[in-house]
């Protein structure tokens, strides 16, 4: 009788596990592997530089995927596969076909994403520790970073200053740059409120501000999502030290735009980005695709914590040091 009862439990335990098998098994049939591409120019950088990137980037940002044998099989394969894809769309170490001035500027956003430690994301070190980014590896694409400014300026792929300037009659009209996605460039961001302040390892002073209708949103904490029309601006000074030890702003970097328009750029989450460099306001890009291939992957990762924004707005910091110091 006993034998009898053990062979009655048995039995569901069994076609349990015969059917989540049978289930595995046929999730292989759909397990379509990641599309082999070669490489079509690659990253050049030290050999130190190169060994952090082959090591902690190169299996999502590039042509030359070294997965695990549990990234192959599905349905852990989908995911992967699918954020393999989303991250070659915006940095593809095998496919790195950018100026000196692009160059420097993709090495500034993977020191920044590195240093804020956003990448590499958090659940690919759980499955693969060995990607971790260590202090010594920041410092070490920190340093190489730093060093691409003192190579030389970049060849500036817009037009002369006085190509920005229109003669009308007696009249100068100065007509700004437009982005190659559509942001136009606006002096008007001067007289906007100021909704945050940072600095950065390059010694840069960066004010941002916001339009009307953004510093509503903040006012009311209303920015999950951002309403349409708001406009965020950083203005990117070098820093300047005088005798006395004040520092100041000293030269004009760029202007760094953030519009709203969640109908119009759909491909970057809604927003529209546009950066306007040196003292003839060159927009960067070549195409409209520029943003999504450069600016979205990055601000992705501030989704839930500030709409996308990498500087805080000034209210949010302040109830957070508020709750801090009640603690």
């Amino acid at each position: 009788m006993d034998s009898i009862k053990e062979k009655k439990k048995i039995k569901p335990i069994a076609v349990i596990f015969l059917a989540v098998l049978g289930i595995f098994i046929s999730l292989q049939l759909f397990n379509k592997p990641l599309e082999g591409k070669p490489v079509a120019k690659k990253i050049e950088a030290p050999r130190e530089v190169l060994t952090i990137l082959e090591n902690s980037c190169f299996n999502c940002h590039s042509n030359q995927q070294n997965l695990s044998w549990y990234d192959k099989i599905a349905p852990i394969s989908w995911a992967v596969n699918k954020d393999v894809k989303r991250a070659k769309e915006a940095l593809n170490f095998s496919e790195w076909n950018y100026s000196a001035g692009e160059h420097e500027g993709k090495m500034y956003a993977i020191l920044n994403m590195m240093k804020s430690g956003k990448m590499p994301l958090h659940n690919y070190i759980l499955l693969h520790p060995s990607a971790k980014i260590t202090t010594k590896d920041v410092e070490t694409i920190k340093k190489y970073t730093l060093s691409l400014s003192s190579v030389g300026p970049a060849k500036k792929e817009a037009k002369n200053i006085h190509q920005n300037i229109e003669i009308k009659g007696n009249n100068t009209h100065s007509k700004f740059p437009v982005s190659p996605n559509g942001v136009k460039y606006t002096d008007d961001y001067k007289n906007w409120k100021v909704i945050s302040m940072s600095t950065l390892f390059d010694k840069s002073i960066r004010v941002i501000y916001g339009n009307n209708i953004a510093v509503k949103a903040i006012e009311n904490e209303d920015f999950h999502p951002w309403p349409n029309g708001s406009i965020i601006v950083k203005s990117v000074w070098k820093q300047e030290k005088l005798a006395d030890g004040e520092v100041r702003a000293g030269e004009f970097v760029n202007a760094q735009f953030m519009v709203k328009d969640s109908k119009k750029y759909t491909d970057t989450e809604g927003w529209g980005f546009a950066k306007f460099s040196g003292k003839d306001l060159h927009p960067t890009g070549k195409t409209a695709s520029f943003a999504k291939e450069s600016c979205i992957a990055c601000h992705r990762q501030l989704a839930e914590k500030t709409g996308y924004l990498f500087d805080v707005p000034m209210k949010v910091n302040t109830e957070r040091l508020i709750k801090n110091l009640q603690k």
